[in-house]
């Protein structure tokens, strides 16, 4: 049943209506005989995905499906640390404001040794997350180390949302607005970024920083470009058939008139694409930084009867002016690179040249340098 249901939404819903140039027929009933149990059907579905070579048109298994779920949600049952493997050691990246992680004293660089008993070595962030989570009100049981100390903490399970935007004062020029957007994935990405911009009512020019956001949501893409454009096309929708192309369009007036520079590099794709896209076309702002990562398809999330799920492609996007930039990225209007050394260094040449910019068009004084300074 939920081959069947994949078979059948590729085939009313996939944006090329050749499949890759095959008979999708030949795939409805190839693997009747042989589907015994759910991973049976999982295999087969991933194989018959893998004809129309789509990176991303891909199946989800229940818990990636949830997973994602999660992500867009905003929130998860959890206690609220950012945890990865360094060293071979399950560490603290990084614990979150009033959540129960920071009430329970976790710090970053803690070594979490054990989790309810069992040891962590070898685990996989995923398997420690899933470990972590659990049902609200619940205690977990940590075994830290910090240094040369170990000891146990329990720690109750509480909903964690998920921040995607972030705001940071840029000590070095604080007339300068500055807002982080990390994903589009989640359903608060547009109401975080209204009230960030309410933040900014005292600046006098703003900088998006686009920079490692690989998408998410195609409307809080479209949402977000609303907010700084007044009118005229977002982006061009191509479906696969003409019945199913569409534009967007800015509607609501711009929320936020500053001089504005936008952030871009290699990890911006998609959802960022469009709004970088929809920014440069119009001239609103200006792109500092390098080549974005180039992906001009759209998908849809698609539920699966057993808790799966499938995320296929069902059109292409062009930016206002009608440019196609799949597999070709969007050009920033200054290109400034980012090397290792800077990134060791802990210079930000991309976000010193934002501001320069913004020196020399005239919009605020002269300041330090911000990267070294902040």
């Amino acid at each position: 049943m939920v081959y069947n249901e994949a078979w059948q939404t590729v085939k009313y819903e996939y944006v090329d209506d050749t499949f890759n140039g095959q008979d999708w027929t030949r795939w409805e009933h190839r693997y009747d005989e042989v589907i015994e149990e759910p991973e049976d059907a999982y295999v087969a579905i991933q194989t018959m995905l893998a004809s129309l070579n789509d990176d991303y048109t891909r199946f989800l298994p229940p818990r990636d499906m949830s997973e994602q779920t999660m992500q867009i949600d905003a929130k998860v049952y959890g206690v609220g640390i950012q945890i990865t493997v360094k060293d071979k050691k399950l560490t603290v990246v990084s614990t979150l404001d009033e959540t129960p992680a920071a009430e329970a004293g976790l710090e970053p660089k803690d070594v979490i040794t054990h989790i309810e008993g069992e040891s962590t070595a070898g685990i996989t962030v995923q398997e420690a997350a899933d470990r972590i989570r659990g049902e609200l009100g619940t205690l977990v049981h940590l075994t830290l180390q910090r240094g040369s100390e170990s000891f146990d903490v329990a720690v109750r399970r509480a909903e964690i949302k998920i921040q995607t935007v972030f705001v940071r004062e840029l000590e070095a020029q604080k007339e300068i607005g500055y807002i982080r957007l990390n994903s589009f994935i989640s359903e608060n990405a547009a109401l975080e970024m209204r009230d960030a911009m309410k933040k900014m009512v005292n600046k006098k020019a703003l900088i998006l920083d686009l920079r490692g956001n690989y998408g998410g949501l195609f409307k809080n893409a479209v949402d977000i470009s609303d907010m700084f454009l007044s009118d005229g096309a977002i982006v061009l929708i191509k479906g696969r058939t003409k019945e199913r192309d569409r534009k967007e369009f800015a509607h609501q007036g711009d929320d936020v008139d500053l001089p504005l520079v936008v952030l871009i590099d290699g990890g911006s794709a998609s959802a960022s694409e469009i709004v970088s896209g929809a920014l440069k076309d119009h001239k609103r702002g200006v792109l500092i930084g390098t080549r974005t990562f180039g992906k001009g398809l759209v998908q849809k999330i698609n539920p699966l009867e057993d808790g799966s799920g499938l995320n296929i492609t069902i059109s292409k996007y062009l930016t206002p002016s009608g440019l196609d930039i799949h597999h070709k990225g969007i050009e920033p209007n200054i290109e400034v690179p980012y090397t290792r050394k800077d990134w060791k260094t802990n210079n930000d040449p991309q976000l010193d040249a934002a501001i320069d910019y913004l020196v020399k068009k005239g919009h605020l004084a002269p300041r330090k340098a911000l990267s070294k300074a902040s």
